[in-house]
């Protein structure tokens, strides 16, 4: 590690005097980038092999560690050197270490890779520790290690340069472990349960299966407007109809041209899929043993903490149709309805600003959205949904106002959206059409009917339940996350000047 006097002759620019000692090293060894370093074993697989080795005891064993240097002591007699998997310390020292290998140190800055080859030992104070007899500069670093970050500036600086995030913080490094394994564990278990994963389109000519503004390109070649995906539902359906599989998944990435919150970014990851000859209580189902397993994996018990609250992933979920939980949160009893304007006045009369136009349905689910969704803290299956808002599902038998539809909630946030999906052709397209002249009534006047996909309606699909999960949400949750933007590696971030 370089002196203080060594610093005073470079320079008292922290960049520059980095970029000296790299002017310094070339002189002295030429290559400071290599192209390959052969290591013989990572730290936590030094740390298992060595795990029974007592205290004072020092072996024969020869070994290659790399890693970054994070920190250093007596002029960098002793360094915590950083891989991928932990830490392990470095000991050089005149008796043990080549005066060759002790020269680089002073040119050795925190947050430069090096490569070392030496003896391992386990020190007095239980330290496992590597006797250097070679260092290999790797890579010499021209910025300087992040100081520990305080502010909301500071926050900033964690999305915007993730790299730095995760090289300071061992939680953002866990959980982006954390969140490959969940994403993982998905996967298995769909694959496990018998369902095939597809890919589908992300640039669509025709954007829909869910209502949202979406990201416009144009393919130069085709000389079209094109769109990026908004969700894969009209595509995988398509594959059902195909016969390839009756259990169909896709993990998969979703755009949506709309505002950026603590729960919404405009690129993110959903899990989607259908299942034929099923519907939407099998679905139900299908999530509990989901949320289950994916809970089990990362916490090796179905119960965890976020927040404040202790959360159980253990099913059966609460299980209850919106109007029950509206008429329960309000007294308003939606059912006992029979028009538009009658579910207008009671809302009004409630104290509820509904619009002049709205339906039924519509102003069910805002008071639903407004009085008992940031109630649902433990998992819970909220079912029946108005038919005005789910223009993709059944309906309920005797309550044609209603669909066989539900989305899970947690910890007050949608984390699903399933249905028994609607299979009959005629009502599919009439109902497209009303959606899309709705649409058409907004401004959205670029919104198409996908022809493609009711051709392939019309061409029989199976009756099937459907799902969408939203990952990252799953991933706040079970990684005791603030922000959507702390489990995306890269979030998307507003351009500097």
């Amino acid at each position: 590690m370089t002196d203080s006097k060594t610093e005073t002759a470079l320079s008292s620019d922290p960049t520059e005097v980095r970029r000296q000692k790299l002017a310094q090293l070339r002189e002295k060894i030429g290559e400071v980038y290599p192209a390959h370093f052969h290591r013989t074993i990572t730290n936590a697989e030094l740390a298992e092999k060595y795990k029974d080795l007592a205290d004072d005891t020092e072996t024969q064993d020869v070994v290659t560690v790399a890693g970054r240097v994070f920190s250093a002591r007596n002029s960098g007699m002793f360094i915590d050197l950083r891989d991928a998997s932990g830490k392990i310390q470095v000991f050089s020292h005149k008796d043990t270490t080549p005066e060759e290998a002790r020269d680089l140190l002073p040119m050795i800055d925190l947050g430069d890779i090096i490569g070392v080859t030496g003896l391992v030992r386990r020190t007095k104070r239980g330290e496992l520790t590597v006797n250097a007899q070679q260092i290999t500069m790797l890579t010499k670093t021209l910025l300087p290690m992040p100081e520990k970050w305080n502010g909301i500036a500071d926050v900033e600086i964690r999305y915007r340069k993730r790299h730095l995030d995760i090289l300071s913080n061992e939680e953002s490094k866990l959980r982006f472990q954390q969140r490959s394994q969940i994403v993982s564990g998905v996967r298995r278990f769909m694959e496990d349960d018998g369902f095939m994963e597809v890919e589908t389109p992300m640039l669509h000519s025709v954007y829909g299966g869910a209502s949202a503004d979406p990201f416009k390109t144009h393919h130069n070649t085709l000389k079209q407007d094109m769109y990026l995906r908004i969700a894969p539902e009209l595509f995988l359906k398509r594959t059902l109809v195909s016969g390839l599989t009756d259990k169909v998944f896709e993990v998969n990435r979703n755009f949506r041209n709309e505002g950026v919150s603590t729960r919404h970014n405009p690129e993110f990851t959903m899990m989607e899929c259908y299942w034929a000859y099923a519907d939407y209580e099998d679905i139900m189902d299908l999530v509990e043993r989901l949320f289950e397993s994916l809970a089990m994996k990362i916490h090796g018990s179905a119960e965890f903490t976020y927040g404040e609250h202790q959360i159980s992933f253990k099913g059966p979920f609460k299980r209850v149709p919106m109007p029950d939980a509206v008429k329960e949160a309000t007294g308003i009893d939606f059912l006992a309805m029979k028009t538009d304007e009658e579910a207008r006045a009671a809302a009004k009369a409630a104290g509820f600003e509904v619009e002049k136009d709205w339906t039924w349905g519509e102003c069910l689910a805002f008071i639903f959205e407004e009085k008992v969704e940031g109630t649902l803290i433990q998992p819970s299956h909220v079912t029946h949904f108005p038919k005005d808002i789910s223009p993709f599902a059944k309906e309920v038998p005797g309550e044609p106002r209603l669909v066989e539809r539900f989305e899970t909630y947690c910890n007050a946030w949608e984390l699903g959206n399933a249905f028994s999906e609607l299979n009959d052709p005629e009502e599919q397209r009439r109902r497209m059409v009303e959606q899309l002249e709705q649409a058409h009534a907004r401004g959205e006047t670029e919104k198409q009917l996908d022809d493609e996909f009711l051709d392939a309606i019309d061409q029989g699909m199976p009756p099937a339940g459907g799902l969408g999960i939203g990952v990252d949400r799953l991933i706040m949750l079970l990684t005791n996350a603030p922000s959507i933007r702390d489990v995306i590696l890269f979030p998307a971030r507003r351009a500097r000047d």
